[in-house]
């Protein structure tokens, strides 16, 4: 199905609506848990081995701090024009000092993230290098975590304000990494779906969030979820009805690459949205966090599934024309629709 035969004129119908509700993100109120990560990019230009070891020599020249992991979710909300509160954990480091500054100059309320004053904020550090007129290049990446679990008393603390914030928010975003916020059993999850609107992105475990509205795994993340292979529509159709059955969530939404997306919910046939960018992605890191950022602003606004969707669609085919983690604005998901109505 190429999109002119298939989406374009259902969009092309649907614009002023689609282009109403990207309008209308400033509106929507969003709290986001998640395993907060800051992503650092350091670069500098060789300038020769070492005689200590045999390694380069980097004259610094710039740093990029970034907000990764769930972070990226919030992120992505604050930059598309929504109402963010983020709950989670830093530690009490330079770079948990740096991921909640990068939120507050975001617009971001950071009054739900806690100090945990065990364990590191959870840091990606990537170093890079060039020569002189040669592309720069990813050298080694060094992680900083740490694989205890936070105290229960952070998760306490945690889901008391989630608990306190259920009536000021029009839906919560649980961004699960696996790095510990959501450790089980979590209070911090029971809390989460007290509220009628929980949309949930995690790798593993989906059962854990039972009776969410909405999950959006990649099709690896369903597959490991069903237990079988999908590779064919007859197994899709199957997987989205398990699914729906083993999260008992209202909607499943399944990210598939180049092959677009597949919808599922409850008495109702799967329906299918394709790639709307195919040939110029050149990096699909975070991408999933965009998705879940713009499907939820939409839900917010009481748009269709299918609205939602294609909202969340057009706007990771814009984040995966860009190296790195990365999000993108208002304005350029109209800009972007109109393009593709155009043709």
């Amino acid at each position: 199905m190429t999109l002119q035969n298939g989406i374009i004129p259902q969009l092309r119908r649907e614009q002023s609506r689609l282009q109403a509700l990207i309008d209308r993100f400033t509106e929507a109120k969003v709290l986001v848990i998640g395993d907060l990560t800051l992503d650092e990019f350091l670069s500098g230009q060789v300038e020769r081995l070492s005689r200590e070891a045999p390694v380069l020599i980097l004259r610094h020249e710039q740093t990029e701090q970034i907000p990764g992991g769930g972070a990226n979710a919030v992120y992505n909300l604050a930059k598309l024009g929504g109402q963010v509160k983020a709950v989670g954990l830093v530690g009490n480091d330079d770079q948990g000092v740096a991921l909640q500054r990068i939120f507050s100059e975001a617009g971001v309320n950071i009054d739900g993230i806690a100090i945990d004053e065990t364990r590191p904020t959870v840091t990606k550090t990537r170093i890079s290098g060039h020569a002189r007129q040669s592309v720069t290049q990813q050298i080694v990446r060094i992680d900083r975590k740490s694989d205890a679990l936070p105290d229960l008393s952070l998760q306490k603390q945690l889901a008391e304000y989630i608990t306190s914030e259920l009536t000021q928010v029009d839906g919560m975003i649980c961004s699960d990494y696996g790095d510990g916020v959501f450790r089980a059993p979590s209070p911090v999850i029971a809390a989460a779906l007290q509220h009628s609107q929980v949309m949930v992105d995690t790798q593993k475990a989906l059962e854990r969030y039972r009776g969410a509205t909405l999950f959006t795994p990649n099709l690896p993340e369903a597959e490991l979820a069903v237990g079988y292979p999908i590779n064919s529509l007859q197994q899709l159709e199957r997987a989205g009805k398990d699914l729906l059955n083993i999260t008992g969530a209202k909607k499943i939404l399944i990210t598939r690459g180049d092959e677009g997306m597949s919808l599922f919910e409850l008495g109702k046939p799967m329906q299918q949205i394709p790639a709307f960018n195919r040939t110029e992605v050149f990096d699909v890191t975070g991408a999933g966090d965009t998705v879940i950022a713009a499907v939820t602003l939409a839900l917010c606004l009481e748009a269709s599934f299918w609205e939602a969707a294609v909202l969340g669609n057009l706007a990771a085919s814009l984040v995966v024309r860009q190296f790195g983690t990365a999000t993108t604005t208002q304005e350029a998901m109209k800009q972007a629709l109109a393009e593709l109505i155009e043709g």
